[in-house]
């Protein structure tokens, strides 16, 4: 090792050379980054969806789920099926045991899927995908006062203009109805005529057609033949033939029915700032720059504006690219304020020089992990950014200790070249398994399971590189710099003057101010604490008991995922099922009113430039797009959207711009909004994420009806509990259905069940009777009655039956009608019906765990019991809460075994480790304490940092104790060698700490919502790390001491001579008790 550390500190210009590719590599990476928000990754689960159109929830159930799981269900790698039927449509959605192939399952279950022949014929194609984060960038909104087809036709238009840009890749047109030709013929035609809907639905597909008809082979060529027949829009199918009569005459189309080319009857409408709007999404595919797509559509709308027709606008909505900027400015803003403050933390400590060569360890160790960003698949987002910023005060400590060490023999009188080869390489072993350490600590976070260790997994791929990188440049750069004395020109009386009043003095005073606090207050108090170990180690463990009792008294509060603001207010509207459009649209209108009110209030009437809070509001019918990608975020896949459903949302500026917090907006409109007639459920959140409620009991069994009994039960027990709220469970009754049986008279007329169903089918929903392409919409051609004949239950009793003979019968003599209601969503876990019990926790009156804890232990063994068949399991926060921390449980002990090794292996002990980890629960205690300090809740993220803390804090006492060993080598005693090393290594572990701690303290004083996201975790790694320099200093030179002690009496006791114990040491100790 010396060897190779004394080559480089002699060819400076190899060192030089190394440094200079390691940045240039990073410089030239920089550009190809691909930039996003955050990172796009699978989200371990396919989905298998069927439409099955007009079926109600328990029809989906048995035809399409059921049928799709007991065809998959023993597929190798599915952890979890969860099934949900709801009113048109069936979803299963596959989940993957973490280890599995999920290109190979996919193809399996597309496989089983599709060899599936007993669907029934009205259901679509089947859906099978794997789920994507998608990379929303920025939504263009299209409003205006004008007709639906307008707004509709121009959205198309603008789409297809985006397309074609060679900028963007993927663009969607939503909150549009998709298109629809609806052939209507009533009940008094059908009779006047004498025709069928079959008769009509035959018509078409045979009339409306184009066939190749092969070709012919000519002496001058070959002629292709085809038959060209295919109608495209409504007046072209007006125009084909229904009938010939036996006279001659001709029926057309047209002459029997309205034929209306407009929108499926669907539920989809948007409003943009109180006007009618379509919405145009675009995504931000593959290496693409998510600054560059959405500037490209900046560019468009502004170039395009002028061109609208009159009263319609272009907005860019939801841009967030915006926020990447901001986030970016922010990350690097609070960078830039670390890396200042760690160079004059640096420059108090060390010399001017010394400082500078130091803290090129850092850009050269970022830009070294940039370079191998695109290699390892990273990007540039949010989590990537932060890790940086992590990582900044932990990069320069081996540095700090090579170069502080070199100083030390370079005072001594040694030759620079020499005291660069000889400093370097008496710490070369610590400072390499120091590092390794914090390597080993940060790898558990790639083996955290599901969405979240996809996420944090990104800052083990940022942070193992940067360390890599700084311990090359500290071992091989940092001494060729350092073994080379500068001579620099001489200077003026002037220049000596400003220089010993500047930068001199001020060093040497705060050296002399250091000196003075080491000898007359360390060293005297840590002789104390030396003398007095035992009651030194009995204080720090009674502090640690403490905060552990701070912890589970509930002093310091444990919430899983930290509210983290958005730049949006959200209203989420559900109304009872069956709900129509227009019903909820008028609710929805009340919200934007109330909206349109606040903004009035907070911003008084100015001009859009001018606000300072509102930017747009938009509101949806039919879907609810916020809460969606709410559910995305925390990656659950599930589509909101029905009749019944609204939202409203406020996009506000930029939360370091405007002067109210989301929360206060959400708090003001709730109360301008006022009650909301047979709502119910009105949700005002400004989340960016959804973790879903505090307590998430899923009951299973096969009987809905003892689900509902056992549902009711638990109900009834969460409610007897103060601070718990919001009690409820998932059972919505459904629209009300009118479930048909057929007479005996029927049957003696020859009609059947089915003969029954499709006719009723055909007049209410309606029949395909084709499928074509238009452009780019996929349009369904619909036989059915007029929408005004569809109305009532009265039109039900006046349709006419058609028997096999061709008579009419009416409906009432050959069916019989049982009105009743169904579930509105019928949701299934492994095969078997499921009812989640819900309910939210008032963390500061009631504790969670203590809940959840009595439920486990007493409440629902009584409800299993009274309740046969019955199973239960803890679901949403509560499931994501338990999977990850028992992820970081097991990649924490993974990380003590791993770091207890590295100490182990330089130290050749295996009981000197010990010591060096006792850190780590007491950096615990500082991470508690820095929660307290800034008012913080503790979360999975700090249990995150917890993790990481475990291989920072244990450096400085490997370095200590190695010190100590080498001391005692050399001939002092065991109480000499403790002391002189604390006082000796006093200056660097106090600098490497506070170089951690104000690299972190940027992002720890940052008021911006969004950084509170990432604020956990800073504050566990700051405040753990500042904790452990008074463990470095004052509890491990103790327990150093304990451990000798322990270690005479068993030789003493035993007759043995231990390892590290001698007749000196133990005579010394005896004389220092």
């Amino acid at each position: 090792m010396k060897t190779l550390i004394a080559w480089w500190a002699q060819n400076r210009v190899a060192a030089n050379i190394l440094l200079v590719v390691i940045m240039a590599g990073g410089l030239l990476s920089i550009p190809i980054l691909k930039k996003e928000i955050f990172p796009e990754f699978a989200t371990d689960m396919i989905t298998v969806s069927v439409e099955y159109l007009g079926a109600a929830p328990e029809e989906v159930e048995e035809s399409i789920c059921i049928r799709i799981e007991e065809e998959i269900y023993d597929l190798d790698g599915i952890k979890r099926l969860v099934c949900a039927a709801n009113e048109g449509i069936g979803v299963v959605t596959v989940q993957l045991v973490p280890e599995a192939d999920g290109r190979k399952l996919l193809d399996d279950i597309k496989t089983r899927v599709d060899a599936l022949d007993t669907f029934p014929e009205e259901t679509e194609k089947p859906v099978i995908q794997q789920l994507l984060m998608r990379q929303q960038v920025i939504n263009v909104a299209i409003a205006g006062d004008v007709d639906e087809v307008v707004l509709k036709r121009l959205g198309e238009r603008v789409r297809d203009e985006l397309s074609a840009l060679p900028e963007l890749t993927q663009v969607d047109l939503v909150s549009v109805r998709p298109d629809e030709i609806s052939i209507e013929l009533s009940e008094d035609t059908l009779r006047r005529y004498e025709i069928t809907f079959d008769e009509v639905v035959q018509a078409v597909r045979l009339s409306s057609i184009d066939l190749p008809g092969g070709s012919i082979k000519t002496d001058g060529g070959e002629i292709l033949l085809r038959t060209k027949g295919q109608a495209y829009r409504g007046e072209e199918f007006e125009q084909l033939l229904l009938r010939t009569r036996p006279d001659g005459t001709q029926l057309f189309l047209g002459d029997v029915a309205n034929v209306v080319d407009k929108f499926a009857e669907t539920d989809q409408s948007a409003r943009f700032d109180g006007r009618p709007a379509v919405l145009i999404q675009v995504f931000r595919v593959g290496d693409q720059n998510v600054l560059d797509v959405a500037q490209t559509v900046r560019d468009y709308v502004k170039r395009t504006q002028p061109h609208m027709p009159d009263g319609i606008t272009l907005t860019t909505w939801g841009d967030f690219s915006t926020y990447f900027e901001s986030r970016l400015n922010l990350l690097l803003r609070n960078g830039a304020m670390g890396l200042a403050l760690v160079f004059f933390v640096l420059v108090l400590f060390l010399r001017l020089r010394l400082a500078f060569w130091v803290s090129l360890g850092i850009p050269a160790s970022f830009l070294g992990a940039l370079w191998l960003m695109p290699i390892l698949g990273s990007s540039l987002n949010m989590i990537s950014l932060f890790s940086f910023i992590l990582v900044l005060g932990i990069v320069v400590d081996d540095a700090i200790i090579v170069g502080e060490n070199i100083y030390t023999h370079q005072q001594r009188g040694k030759p620079w070249l020499q005291a660069a080869i000889d400093g370097t390489h008496e710490v070369a072993v610590p400072v390499v398994f120091a590092v390794l350490t914090t390597i080993v600590a940060f790898i558990p976070l790639l083996m955290v399971a599901g969405a979240t260790g996809k996420i944090w997994k990104i800052i083990p791929l940022i942070v193992i590189p940067t360390l890599i990188f700084s311990l090359i440049e500290s071992q091989l750069v940092l001494p060729a710099h350092l073994s080379r004395r500068w001579r620099l020109p001489r200077a003026t009386k002037v220049n000596q003057r400003i220089k010993l009043l500047g930068k001199i003095q001020f060093q040497r005073a705060f050296e002399e101010g250091l000196d003075w606090v080491i000898e007359h207050i360390y060293r005297p108090g840590l002789v104390w604490a030396l003398r007095w170990r035992y009651v030194t180690v009995s204080t720090f463990i009674a502090v640690f008991f403490l905060t552990l009792g701070l912890v589970f008294g509930g002093w310091v509060k444990f919430v899983f995922m930290p509210n983290v603001e958005a730049d949006y207010a959200v209203a989420m509207l559900t109304m009872p099922q069956g709900t129509p459009a227009d019903v909820t649209a008028k609710a929805v209108a009340q919200l934007e009113r109330s909206a349109l009110a606040l903004r009035e209030e907070v911003e008084g009437g100015r001009d859009d430039d001018q606000r300072e809070v509102f930017r747009h509001i938009m509101g949806a019918i039919g879907e609810q797009p916020y809460r969606t990608t709410q559910r995305m975020n925390m990656g659950r896949a599930e589509v909101f959207s029905g009749s019944n459903l609204g939202e409203v949302t406020i996009e506000l500026e930029l939360s370091e711009d405007r002067t109210m917090s989301s929360e206060e907006i959400v708090s003001r409109w709730r109360a301008l909004t006022g009650p909301i007639p047979d709502v119910v459920d009105l949700t005002f959140t400004s989340s960016l994420f959804d973790p879903g409620e505090d307590i998430n009991v899923q009951l299973a069994g096969p009987n809905i009806e003892e689900l509902r009994r056992a549902a009711n039960t638990l109900k009834s027990r969460l409610k007897t509990y103060k601070g718990v709220y919001e009690v409820t469970d998932s059972f919505r009754e459904g629209a009300q259905e009118i479930k048909l049986a057929i007479t005996p008279a029927a049957e003696t007329l020859g009609l059947t069940l089915s003969d029954l169903g499709r006719q009723v089918r055909q007049g209410f929903y309606g029949e395909e009777a084709q499928r074509i392409q238009r452009g780019r919409d996929d349009v369904r051609v619909m036989v059915r009655y007029p929408e005004g004949h569809r109305r009532s239950l009265g039109d039900l009793e006046t349709m006419k039956i058609r028997t096999p003979e061709g008579n009419e019968v009416p409906f009432h003599v050959v069916a019989r009608a049982d009105i009743g209601r169904g579930p509105a969503t019928i949701n299934r876990v492994d095969r078997l019906r499921v009812l989640n019990v819900t309910a939210d926790v008032d963390t500061v009156t009631t504790d969670t765990s203590a809940v959840v804890s009595e439920l486990v232990d007493l409440w629902l063994p009584e409800l299993l019991a009274e309740h046969r068949g019955l199973r239960y399991s803890f679901e949403g926060q509560q499931r994501e809460q338990e999977e990850s921390l028992e992820a970081l449980g097991r990649g924490f002990i993974f990380a003590v075994i791993g770091i207890f090794a590295l100490m182990a292996i330089p130290l050749r002990s295996y009981v000197q480790p010990l010591i060096i980890i006792s850190a780590v629960p007491f950096g615990i205690v500082g991470a508690v304490m820095g929660h307290l300090v800034i008012g913080m809740a503790l979360s999975i993220l700090s249990m995150v940092g917890i993790v990481a803390l475990a291989g920072v804090v244990v450096n400085d006492n490997l370095v200590l104790v190695n010190f100590i060993n080498r001391t005692r080598a050399a001939g002092r005693s065991t109480f000499e060698a403790v002391h002189q090393a604390g006082v000796a290594r006093f200056r660097p572990i106090l600098l490497t700490s506070l170089t951690t701690f104000v690299g972190l303290l940027p992002m720890l004083m940052e008021k911006s919502v969004q950084a509170q996201f990432l604020i956990p975790m800073a504050a566990t790694l700051g405040f753990g790390v500042i904790f452990s320099t008074i463990i470095s200093l004052v509890l491990v030179p103790s327990l150093y001491l304990v451990l000798e002690d322990v270690k005479g009496i068993l030789a003493n006791v035993l007759g043995l001579t231990l390892s590290g114990v001698n007749e000196g040491d133990v005579g010394a100790r005896n004389s220092e008790l």
